[in-house]
């Protein structure tokens, strides 16, 4: 069995897989996540919501630790969430305007 150095790239692709059920996007396409540390075994995401009230507010933050906490050789998950620069559907990918049916932004 080869193990599978841990970088940005599995970690965003494992945070593609928490979905906001709202909008029906992952965190990554709505551009919610502003930034990944890895030291060691830690990870540390900074990462916002669409909006301060969101009533998801746990369940989008837990799923993004949870999510992470599933990847080999990861033994722990910081998820900060923040509010500066706050979120707007510019920051969104392309994929995610399309998904979200704001591909004309």
């Amino acid at each position: 069995m080869t193990s599978t150095q841990l970088n940005e790239a599995l970690v965003l692709g494992r945070l593609r897989q928490v979905i906001d059920p709202e909008l029906g996007c992952n965190i990554v396409d709505l551009g919610l996540v502003y930034s990944i540390q890895l030291t060691g075994h830690q990870v540390r995401v900074v990462m916002t919501l669409t909006t301060r009230g969101c009533p998801l507010h746990e369940s989008l933050r837990s799923g993004a630790e949870n999510a992470l906490l599933g990847l080999e050789g990861v033994e722990d998950v910081d998820v900060e969430l923040v509010w500066d620069p706050p979120w707007n559907p510019a920051m969104m990918t392309k994929a995610g305007r399309a998904l979200t049916g704001m591909a004309s932004l």
